[in-house]
């Protein structure tokens, strides 16, 4: 099967935009624009365009009310291929950035870094056009209205699509005839995109979740996993939460049901091209809906998410080839993805030397070339063939079921295990031959809150002293780097950007929490603690949940509240888990209603479209279920007590552990004495210590 893409504006090749790293349009000499002071990698990306960019901010806006001109507004991210093509096409054009400049003011906005911005017009994009993308094209009145919205627009008519210059003609047409018109437009469109969501319901039961897990079974794909067609994704909050609700209901039709829903997803994905067989870690999506073609950029987000999920799949089935796939991506993310300073980087490009994939595909002259004798083995274990499944080149993915290729091959799985092992590390060192492609490199405080949470958990769980390494590392610099004047930045790179946002405050909380319940390090407990009272204090909604930006951030057109967890979990989702770590270890009750109506906002989804907050729904079976605090104390050896709670995935375990008196903690308060003991506590309410790991499973189980 051949699931490549045509794609008939791509010019040719040798004229595209170099990806690799090297600034767009950094092939022609010409000064540096505004942009040569930023920070972020998408906007140095275009410091050298022909077009006079702003970034956001007052000046943008107040020189456009000066010129009497529309704002066009265009957000994308360093990563993003078809922002690349759309730079290429337009803004490396003189002509084009020359209609640009003369009418509008242009302001380039990075996503990752101010996904405040982001939301909001990408609320215009797909209430004006009915779905999203990036790169995004916003043109908006001076003070900050849309006027008209849509994604990439090409150069040239093409397929019926209006070029980028027809666009922006139309807009200046009505922008200069019916200015009237217009402001009634950009006034609509302002008040409907202003809305907070749909109002609070109560929150699910039981049955509700279990009717969440049977309306996402009508989605899903029994054949390739996943949920939905082409395009398809991986849909991590989905995978999270049937995750936990198979671990909670196991003996049920439902909770069967979602491990099988689960462990189909992630076996396809993990065989398919979507996952990258030779560098580890896996793409955005699949442009098709067998998991073959990804679109090739990788992102910490996703990275970070899977592996936890891969992860703890393999304590709840014992399928050893989930645990392979976690420690792969895991690798990945600790070696070439891994900043000096301690951190992850945001992303890698899915292009390099101007085409997407070129680094990770082979032709099928190559592999011969390559792998000589091996090629047939390879052949078959990666489904290598002479035509190819991308373009006319080879993208590895897993066909074939490694007993049945070695009994095709009259090897021992000893010995084809070598054979592949030789195969790999041929096109490992081929691979890192060729021109890599660019990398993100800021450091989303966000994202490595997630990875800090799952390098924990896999450190804690495999008993790796490795990955505790980089989870250290992470926190490290997260305390040292990120955290500012006792608030957290966005990102960082080589200095840091805005403040941050509700989701890195709520990240950020629980994989300190997490990090605190591996090492008993009260220091990274009081850093949680931190970021759970500035969510509570400058984010909280009084009448539910949690707005995406602080109380005294900038005022933007309105303040967005973001409740829909894909692809990664929502502010509002990851704050109802950062309150469920704090009441747990502080007994805090309001928390708890806290949670509970954060939970109830976001009911209306929940409810009707469970794909949309499934890491919210996961968080929410857990608080059902009920929540065993596991206080672990002494000064001997804890690591036996502590097996049971790590040996095992328990989505309703919160443990803390104490090798001395611990004051700050009130779970650990007056419980610490030198021989080990372990307390199953609810509501800080304990049973009966026990001092044995036999009966401390007894109490869990």
């Amino acid at each position: 099967m051949n699931t490549s893409r045509a794609r008939p504006w791509q010019t040719d090749r040798t004229q595209r935009f170099v990806a690799s790293g090297v600034p767009h349009g950094a092939y022609r000499l010409r000064m540096p624009n505004r942009l040569a002071a930023a920070t972020s990698p998408y906007l140095l990306q275009h410091a050298e365009n022909p077009v006079d960019w702003y970034e956001w901010g007052p000046q943008a806006f107040e020189a456009a009310a000066s010129r009497d001109v529309p704002v066009l507004l265009s957000v994308g991210y360093a990563t993003c291929h078809w922002c690349h093509v759309m730079a290429h096409e337009s803004f490396e054009h003189d002509e084009t950035a020359q209609m640009m400049n003369e009418n509008f003011v242009n302001v380039k906005v990075d996503r990752e870094e101010r996904p405040d911005v982001d939301r909001i017009y990408m609320d215009a994009v797909t209430a004006m056009t009915g779905r999203g993308g990036w790169p995004m094209t916003v043109f908006l009145t001076p003070d900050q209205r849309p006027i008209y919205a849509g994604t990439y627009f090409p150069r040239e008519r093409r397929g019926g699509h209006p070029s980028f210059r027809e666009v922006m003609a139309a807009v200046l047409d009505a922008w200069n005839a019916n200015r009237p018109g217009i402001e009634q437009q950009a006034e609509t469109i302002r008040q409907a995109i202003a809305s907070t969501g749909p109002p609070a319901g109560p929150e699910p039961t039981e049955h509700d979740l279990a009717e969440a897990v049977r309306a996402i079974s009508r989605t899903f794909d029994d054949e390739n996993g996943g949920f939905g067609g082409a395009p398809k994704f991986p849909q991590s909050p989905t995978l999270e939460f049937l995750l936990r609700f198979a671990a909670i209901h196991p003996d049920t039709e439902e909770g069967q049901r979602a491990e099988y829903m689960l462990c189909t997803t992630l076996e396809r994905m993990a065989r398919g091209g979507i996952y990258d067989h030779v560098m580890g870690g896996f793409a955005r999506y699949s442009v098709d809906d067998t998991w073959t073609v990804p679109h090739f950029e990788k992102m910490l987000y996703d990275n970070s998410l899977l592996a936890r999920i891969y992860l703890r799949t393999w304590q709840l089935t014992g399928d050893s080839r989930f645990l392979t796939t976690a420690r792969e991506v895991l690798d990945y993310l600790d070696g070439p993805m891994a900043d000096p300073r301690g951190g992850i980087h945001a992303a890698e490009d899915a292009d390099s030397e101007g085409e997407e994939g070129r680094f990770a595909v082979w032709t099928w002259d190559e592999l011969a070339r390559l792998l000589n004798e091996d090629l047939p083995i390879a052949a078959a274990i990666y489904g290598f063939t002479p035509t190819g499944n991308f373009e006319g080149a080879n993208n590895p993915v897993r066909t074939s079921d490694l007993t049945e290729v070695a009994a095709e091959f009259s090897l021992t799985s000893g010995e084809l295990d070598l054979v592949r092992r030789r195969i790999d590390a041929r096109l490992c060192t081929a691979r890192k031959e060729r021109v890599q492609p660019a990398r993100d490199d800021k450091i989303v405080t966000a994202w490595n809150g997630f990875a800090l949470r799952t390098f924990a958990e896999a450190a804690a769980v495999l008993g790796d002293d490795g990955y505790l390494g980089r989870a250290r590392a992470i926190a490290e610099f997260i305390a040292d780097v990120a955290l500012d004047d006792k608030r957290l930045v966005r990102s960082w790179r080589g200095e840091t950007s805005g403040e941050g946002f509700a989701d890195d405050y709520a990240a950020v909380a629980t994989g300190m929490y997490t990090l605190f319940a591996v090492t008993g390090d009260t220091r990274w407990f009081d850093l949680a603690e931190l970021c759970v009272t500035n969510l509570r204090d400058r984010f909280a909604d009084p009448a539910g949940g949690f707005f995406a930006t602080a109380d005294d951030a900038e005022k933007l057109l309105h303040r967005p509240k973001n409740q829909q967890d894909n692809p990664t979990p929502s502010d509002n989702a990851l704050a109802m888990e950062a309150l469920q770590f704090h009441a747990a270890y502080t007994g805090d009750a309001l928390a708890i209603e806290e949670m509970t109506t954060t939970m109830q906002t976001l009911s209306a989804i929940a409810l009707r479209y469970p794909a949309f907050a499934g890491h919210a729904l996961g968080v929410w079976a857990t608080h059902l279920a009920g929540v065993d605090e596991v206080a672990i104390t002494g000064a001997g050896d804890l690591s036996p007590l502590e097996r049971i709670v790590w040996g095992t995935y328990r989505p309703t375990a919160i443990i803390a552990i104490a090798r001395e008196p611990v004051d700050q903690v009130p779970l650990l308060v007056n419980r610490f004495e030198p021989a080990p003991r372990a307390f199953v506590c609810h509501d800080l309410q304990c049973e009966l210590p026990v001092s044995s790991a036999a009966d401390l499973a007894d109490l869990l189980n």
